[in-house]
């Protein structure tokens, strides 16, 4: 016996315990941030469970590979140089094409190209650190770009985040944009990060943890990792600004 609903029905219901609770004081700008008053489920209406149709004609032959996107003319981003692909998915499985999905993270040295960048690491001049994608009729997608450095943050005297890839997705089938961050198989910072820790399951970080793809991988030239995106359902994909129910 199936639980699947018919195309035409509701999403399923969001699994709150799999989220992490609106308050937690380790996680410092919870505090004030955090709902003060309880949250309200509403029914989802038809621009919900419809949305736009993005096409390849938006997007410039570089705008996936974030090792030459802002890299001047014969010149090339620093950093170890990695793909990241995977598949975005509908609650039932389903392949999503058509979906845009596009990325930003900091440099190898962990800094990112913002006026209000704190960080004493380095800026590459080559390295823009944002890119975008069209997923195709399979809800496959892929990215070129350099795996990027922790960096420190004023949470905690000495708080790291981990290595990471902030991912933003509009699918067919959504409320509002999807936010959420890629992290790297075999990172110890994973664990002693405030914001990771946050979040109740175990399984649902492992989630959020790309492993090494081998298989994939071009030999003399980038290692590959898989991340793969659940749009909605009980077990889907943590999105950051998601956590409040269907």
């Amino acid at each position: 016996m199936t639980d699947l609903k018919p195309d035409t029905g509701a999403f399923f219901t969001r699994d709150r315990t799999w989220h992490p609770p609106a308050y937690t004081p380790d996680y410092k700008t919870t505090v004030l941030r955090s709902p003060q008053r309880a949250l309200l489920a509403l029914d989802n209406t038809l621009s919900e469970i419809t949305g736009p149709v993005f096409g390849h004609a938006i997007l410039g032959e570089l705008d996936n590979d974030l090792i030459h996107n802002f890299a001047r003319p014969g010149e090339a981003a620093i950093g170890e140089r990695i793909i990241v692909h995977g598949r975005v998915l509908d609650e039932s499985g389903r392949a999503v094409p058509d979906a845009l999905i596009e990325v930003w993270q900091a440099n190898a040295g962990g800094r990112y190209r913002h006026k209000k960048e704190g960080y004493l690491a380095a800026l590459d001049p080559n390295f823009g650190g944002c890119g975008r994608c069209i997923t195709d009729e399979n809800g496959n997608y892929r990215f070129r770009t350099v795996k990027p450095g922790p960096y420190p943050w004023p949470n905690g005297p000495n708080d790291w985040r981990p290595a990471h890839i902030h991912f933003s997705v509009f699918g067919h089938g959504f409320g509002q944009r999807l936010i959420t961050q890629m992290y790297f198989e075999g990172d110890p910072l994973i664990w002693r990060c405030p914001i990771v820790r946050t979040i109740p399951d175990r399984r649902a970080v492992e989630l959020l943890i790309a492993p090494l793809d081998m298989a994939n991988t071009i030999p003399m030239d980038a290692r590959t990792y898989k991340f793969d995106i659940v749009l909605r359902g009980r077990r889907s994909t943590l999105f950051e600004n998601r956590l409040d129910g269907n």
